[in-house]
């Protein structure tokens, strides 16, 4: 991911074995890191059995927020592609009942949103 990419808030892939170093802790019995994006120092991951929000805080980033999401309170999610001129895939993810997306993430080109998609799709509409 380009640091230019990084700075504007897109989010670019983490291979599985650098996330399970950093956030195997986090991991539930049986439970497998699937895909995972990080967002300058932020970091979020689908799981076989949830979404995994890290939120690094404050100006030397040494407080942390993990947020858990269970698939099933996710009630809706959308996939934009990137255009011609307009670089950056977006995902946003409805959790619960609520009118505006709770999650909103920016994609560099280096990341597949159909896979992004695909992962949400399968754990959500199951």
């Amino acid at each position: 991911m380009g640091l230019l990419s990084a700075l504007l808030g897109n989010a670019g892939s983490v291979s599985q074995d650098e996330l399970k170093k950093s956030y195997g802790g986090l991991l539930t019995e049986g439970e497998e890191i699937e895909l995972g994006f990080k967002l300058i120092r932020d970091t979020f991951i689908f799981t076989n059995k949830r979404l995994i929000l890290v939120d690094k805080q404050g100006l030397t980033g040494s407080k942390t927020e993990y947020k858990s999401i269970s698939y099933k309170s996710i009630s809706r999610f959308s996939i934009e592609t990137a255009g011609t001129f307009d670089l950056d895939a977006e995902l946003k993810i409805w959790v619960s009942s609520e009118q505006h997306p709770s999650i909103k993430k920016q994609f560099n080109k280096s990341v597949n949103v159909y896979d992004v998609q695909r992962v949400l799709a399968h754990h959500v509409l199951k």
